[in-house]
C-alpha cells in the first residue's frame, strides 16, 4: 500500500540520462526533469536537456503559434469557490469582487487570475448539469467583467467526467467573457472541446490538471503542476522547458507548507496556484508562504519577457561546495536576471559566482527588496554576488545598465504555523413552546452518544480537512464511509413528523407576502404562486435555508438541528413524504470563507455515473451530508425540503385544541 505522505512513483522526478548517445524520448512524459546531485554533471545535464528539447520539437513539428494569442501572464492563479464569503455577501445576496481583489492585494500582492469553481461538491443534488450552476447566476458576466476591470483574468471549470456538451461549454465561456477553461480531473481537453472554443474566439485558454501530454502543449497554454515532486537539487519542469511561454501552476492542495512549490515555481519562471478554500475546507496559507508570494509577484509581473524568453540557464552560476543556494539565469535584451532560492539553512555568503566580466560594470540589485547588492569583481575575472539569505528564502538579482526602480518589500516573515480557522455554528433563534404542536412528537432531553456516518469527500463534514499534508488521496481513503462519534446534550424538543408541504408554504406566503432576497429558482415548479396540481401535500422544495427559516418563524417554530433530526429518526418518529427529499437542518456553519449546513434523510433523486456527485437515494438517520450554501438561488433544489421543530419547556403538555399552535391543516390560529 502506498504511503499517502510520500509522492507516488508517478509524481517523482525523472532522471535525465547523461550518456551523449542515450535515447531521450523517455523524458516526453516526465513531470519534472531531475537534476544530478553532483555539480560537475550539471553542464552535461543542461546539454542533454537542450538536445531533448530540440529533438522533441522536431519530432512533433512543433511551432507554438497559438501562444501569440493565448494569455501567458497568469502567474498567480487562485481557485475560488463562487460563493466564497470574500467574494459573495450571503446576507445581501450580492457579489463583492472589489473586496475580494483588495484582500488578495493585501495578503499576497494580488492575483493574476481566478478559477471560479461552481458545481462540485454540490452537483448531483438534482438533475441539473454542470453548466446550470453557472447559467443560474444571472450576473455572472458582470462578475467576470468586474474582475477584468481589476486586471484579473477569469477561468471557468469543466468536468469531463460528466460528458457535458463542449458546444454548451464554449457558448457559456463566450457569453460571460471568460478567458478560458480549467479541465477538472483531465490532463488534456478533447479535440471537440478545443475545436468548440476555437470556433467562438481565438486565444481562449485550456488548462489541464496534472501532467500535460507533450503533444498538447501547443494548444494548452497553461497546466497544473499538481503533486509534482522535485529532486533534491532543483530540476526543471518538462512542459516549461519545452515551451518557455507555457505557464504551469504548482499545487499541493492539502499541504500546510508550500515552500517546495514556491521554490520550484521561482526557479522555473512559472506560476503558483493558491487554493485556500478546497471545496469547502479551509486549507489556508501560512504567513511565511504569503510573504514569499508577495515578494515574487512583482518580479513575475515586471520580468515576464525574461521568464518566458529563450535564454534560460538552470542551475546557473552556483557558488560551489555544499552551499544549498541555487539559481536560474534569464537574459533579455542583454540584461540578466537571476531567480535565487536557499534550500538550506540561514546563509550569509556568496549567492552567485559568475565566470567572465560580461556584466561587471552593471548596477547590481536585489529587486524583491529594492536594494543594491555587494558584488566583488575578482582578479580571476569572476563576479561574486553575496549577502544574507534566510533558510527557505528567495531573491531576484539583476545586473542592469542603470539603477532600476524596484518594490521595497522584503519577506522577513518566518511564521510557518498553520492559520487554523474553526467552522462555527451560527446561533439560531429558539422557539419555546409549553405544548407539543399537533403532528409533532416530543423527545426527552439529555446526553446522547451519536454515531454519524458520512462519505469521505473533499468537503470533510464539519470544516475539518479530510487529508493533511497528503499527496493525492486514492481509494479506499477517498469516498470511503467514515464514522464520527458525536456526544451531544439535547434539551427537550418536539419535531414535526412530516415535512412542510406545498399547501402549508402557500398559506405562509398568503399570510406574509414573503419574498426572498434573491428570487432565482424560488418555488421553481409553482405557477402563478400556486403549487402544481395534485402536489399540495407533497414536500415543498426549491427553498433555501433562509426561506425555510422564514416559514418556521411565522409558524412559531424553527428547524431541527441535525442531531435532533437523527435522534427523532432513530426513534422512528419521522415520516417521509413522497417524493422523498433531503431535509435542511438548523446547522449553518461558517469559517469566514465557506458556509454550509447538514442535510439529513436522503432523496428520491440519485445521480449516477460518478463518485464525485453528491449522495442521493434514501438514507438512514445516522447519515449526514455537508451541503455548501450557494447564492442567487443556486442552492434551491427539487431534492431539498424541510420540517420544523420547537423547544419544549420541561412541563410541556401534549397537543390540545386551537391555541395559537400549528394545526394539522398547516394553519396558525391566532
Amino acid at each position: 500500500m502506498l504511503n499517502p505522505y510520500l509522492p507516488r512513483p508517478i509524481d517523482e522526478p525523472t532522471d535525465v540520462p547523461l550518456d551523449p548517445g542515450a535515447d531521450l524520448r523517455m523524458l516526453d512524459d516526465a513531470k519534472i526533469l531531475a537534476a544530478p546531485d553532483d555539480p560537475a554533471h550539471w553542464p552535461r545535464w543542461r546539454a542533454q536537456l537542450a538536445r531533448w528539447r530540440a529533438e522533441a520539437r522536431r519530432r512533433l513539428d512543433y511551432r507554438g503559434e497559438r501562444y501569440a494569442d493565448a494569455p501567458t501572464d497568469c502567474f498567480v492563479l487562485a481557485v475560488v469557490w463562487l460563493w466564497d464569503e470574500l467574494l459573495h455577501d450571503h446576507r445581501a445576496g450580492r457579489f463583492t469582487v472589489d473586496g475580494f481583489v483588495d484582500a488578495a492585494e493585501r495578503e499576497v500582492g494580488g492575483v493574476d487570475g481566478v478559477l471560479l469553481w461552481h458545481a462540485y461538491p454540490i452537483e448531483g443534488i438534482d438533475d441539473r448539469d454542470q453548466f446550470a450552476f453557472y447559467r443560474d447566476v444571472p450576473e455572472l458576466a458582470e462578475v467576470v467583467a468586474a474582475f477584468r476591470r481589476r486586471g484579473v483574468r477569469v477561468f471557468l471549470t469543466y468536468h469531463p467526467w460528466e460528458q457535458g456538451d463542449p458546444e454548451d461549454l464554449a457558448d457559456l465561456v463566450v457569453r460571460v467573457g471568460a478567458d478560458g477553461v480549467f479541465l477538472d480531473s483531465s490532463k488534456e481537453g478533447s479535440p471537440r472541446v478545443r475545436a468548440a472554443l476555437d470556433a467562438r474566439r481565438p486565444g481562449l485558454t485550456l488548462e489541464g490538471e496534472s501532467r500535460l501530454p507533450l503533444t498538447r502543449v501547443h494548444d494548452h497554454a497553461m497546466s497544473w503542476a499538481q503533486w509534482f515532486a522535485d529532486s533534491p537539487v532543483p530540476g526543471v519542469l518538462r512542459a516549461k522547458w519545452f515551451e518557455r511561454r507555457h505557464v504551469l501552476h504548482h499545487s499541493r492542495r492539502w499541504h500546510r507548507s508550500h515552500l517546495d512549490e514556491l521554490h520550484s515555481a521561482w526557479l522555473n519562471g512559472c506560476g503558483i496556484l493558491m487554493w485556500e478554500n478546497v471545496f469547502g475546507v479551509w486549507v489556508g496559507w501560512n504567513a511565511r508562504d504569503r510573504a514569499l508570494l508577495r515578494s515574487m509577484r512583482p518580479v513575475w509581473r515586471d520580468h515576464r519577457p525574461w521568464l518566458q524568453g529563450e535564454r534560460w540557464t538552470p542551475l546557473a552560476d552556483h557558488p560551489g561546495g555544499d552551499v544549498q543556494v541555487f539559481a536560474s539565469r534569464w537574459e533579455h535584451e542583454g540584461t540578466p536576471l537571476w531567480t535565487v532560492v536557499n534550500k538550506g539553512e540561514d546563509h550569509d555568503g556568496p549567492w552567485l559566482v559568475i565566470d567572465g566580466a560580461a556584466w561587471s560594470d552593471r548596477y547590481w540589485a536585489e529587486v524583491t527588496a529594492g536594494r543594491p547588492l555587494r558584488v566583488e569583481h575578482g582578479p580571476d575575472g569572476r563576479t561574486v554576488v553575496r549577502g544574507r539569505l534566510p533558510a527557505g528564502g528567495i531573491a531576484a538579482v539583476v545586473a542592469a545598465p542603470a539603477p532600476v526602480a524596484t518594490p521595497a518589500f522584503r519577506p522577513d516573515e518566518t511564521d510557518a504555523s498553520f492559520p487554523a480557522r474553526a467552522a462555527v455554528r451560527i446561533a439560531a433563534e429558539p422557539a419555546v413552546r409549553t405544548r407539543v404542536p399537533r403532528d409533532a412528537a416530543a423527545v426527552e432531553g439529555g446526553r446522547r452518544e451519536l454515531m454519524v456516518r458520512h462519505r469521505v469527500r473533499e468537503t470533510g463534514l464539519y470544516g475539518e480537512a479530510p487529508w493533511v499534508d497528503e499527496w493525492k488521496p486514492l481509494h479506499p481513503r477517498l469516498h470511503q464511509i467514515a464514522t464520527v462519534h458525536r456526544s451531544v446534550y439535547l434539551s427537550r424538543f418536539a419535531v414535526r413528523r412530516r415535512e412542510v408541504t406545498n399547501a402549508e408554504y402557500a398559506s405562509f406566503l398568503a399570510a406574509t407576502g414573503y419574498t426572498p432576497v434573491r428570487p432565482e429558482r424560488f418555488l421553481a415548479t409553482w405557477t402563478d404562486g400556486r403549487p402544481p396540481p395534485g402536489c399540495a401535500d407533497a414536500p415543498v422544495t426549491h427553498v433555501d435555508l433562509a426561506d425555510a427559516r422564514a416559514y418556521a418563524r411565522w409558524a412559531g417554530m424553527r428547524l431541527p438541528t441535525e442531531d435532533e433530526w437523527q435522534v427523532a429518526g432513530e426513534l422512528g418518529l419521522l415520516e417521509r413524504a413522497r417524493p422523498l427529499v433531503w431535509n435542511l437542518t438548523e446547522s449553518e456553519h461558517t469559517d469566514g470563507r465557506t458556509r454550509f449546513c447538514i442535510l439529513k434523510g436522503g432523496s428520491a433523486w440519485r445521480s449516477e455515473g460518478s463518485d464525485w456527485y453528491i449522495d442521493g437515494g434514501e438514507q438512514p438517520p445516522d447519515v449526514s451530508v455537508k451541503f455548501l450554501l450557494a447564492g442567487a438561488g443556486v442552492g434551491r433544489s427539487s431534492s431539498i425540503g424541510f420540517r420544523c421543530a420547537v423547544d419544549l419547556t420541561p412541563t410541556a403538555t401534549a397537543p390540545a385544541g386551537p391555541d395559537g399552535l400549528l394545526t394539522a391543516a398547516g394553519e396558525v390560529v391566532r
